[in-house]
């Protein structure tokens, strides 16, 4: 289990994480959603070891992640900003994790050079970015990590290799249990993969759940009623309001159940029950947010 606890982190007198909770189940596939400079980088480089927290607990497998080599060597960290070394090449890389890392295989990282179609040969400066960001993945998956932390993985792919980084993920996921957690700005499709979603914003954890548990609390509803009064009657937590005419539209936060029963109870003209997409769940989350002072 990957798990961040009351998590605190400043720099230069601004806070970018505010007694941040983060739980990760073994095994599954998170999706660490906010905007930028939400803090997701920020958490992500504290689970990775780079950064020590001011206060609060950051552990995987119920033990400290910082100055843990035992640790850190089980984690697979793939950053936004790739740096590699300025004149080495993906062979020369090869050699390097492979002495850094006694899980390295040999075995995946050709299977992998070989589905990507890299020239391990070839400095990987020279790679374009999205060339940079398949030499990192085949060197990352290559460790055989039992945690992979994944900031913007498939920013720079193309749709093509997206699809063949996510099939390799899920795979180690059903096969090997290993715990991912996904940061993107791509979240149809993350809506897609993903077992658990936690939205970060201004430092905090505004909302964490099992994905299909969060889809199932969150509605979109196209309703119209008689009198132009009626919906005020709601005794709903509204997040999203915007009305067309005599049509509401209205995302409410709440049992599936209970929402309906109390919107047929007003006897509406129309009533439809729209499909949600993360997207839209994400905006309205973040938006609604209260701003909880630190």
């Amino acid at each position: 289990m990957v798990q961040i606890e009351k998590l605190t982190k400043a720099f230069d007198g601004f806070t970018a994480l505010r007694q941040l909770d983060l739980n990760i189940k073994k095994g599954s596939i998170y999706g660490l959603v906010g905007v930028n400079g939400a803090g997701k980088t920020t958490a992500i480089k504290h689970l990775a070891g780079i950064y020590r927290q001011d206060s609060g607990h950051v552990h995987i497998n119920d033990i400290p992640v910082y100055d843990n080599a035992h640790i850190k060597a089980q984690v697979g960290y793939i950053p936004d900003d790739l740096y590699f070394f300025p004149n080495y090449s993906l062979k020369m890389l090869r050699k390097y994790y492979a002495a850094m890392y006694e899980s390295w295989n040999d075995e995946r990282y050709s299977r992998l050079l070989n589905l990507f179609q890299l020239d391990d040969k070839k400095k990987v400066g020279k790679f374009s970015k999205g060339m940079q960001k398949q030499a990192a993945f085949i060197l990352t998956m290559s460790i055989m990590p039992q945690v992979m932390l994944l900031d913007e993985p498939i920013d720079g792919l193309d749709p093509i290799v997206r699809k063949q980084v996510f099939q390799e993920i899920i795979e180690d996921v059903a096969d090997r249990q290993v715990t991912v957690l996904i940061s993107s700005h791509n979240l149809k499709e993350m809506d897609g993969i993903c077992d658990a979603i936690g939205i970060i914003k201004n430092g905090r954890m505004v909302i964490e759940r099992d994905l299909d548990d969060l889809k199932s609390d969150v509605h979109k509803i196209q309703v119209a009623f008689e009198s132009e009064d009626a919906a005020k009657n709601l005794d709903l937590e509204i997040l999203h309001e915007d009305n067309r005419g005599s049509i509401s539209l209205l995302v409410i936060r709440g049992k599936e159940a209970e929402v309906s029963e109390k919107i047929k109870s007003l006897n509406p003209l129309v009533y439809d029950h729209l499909p949600l997409t993360l997207e839209e769940i994400f905006i309205y989350e973040t938006e609604g947010a209260d701003e909880i002072p630190y």
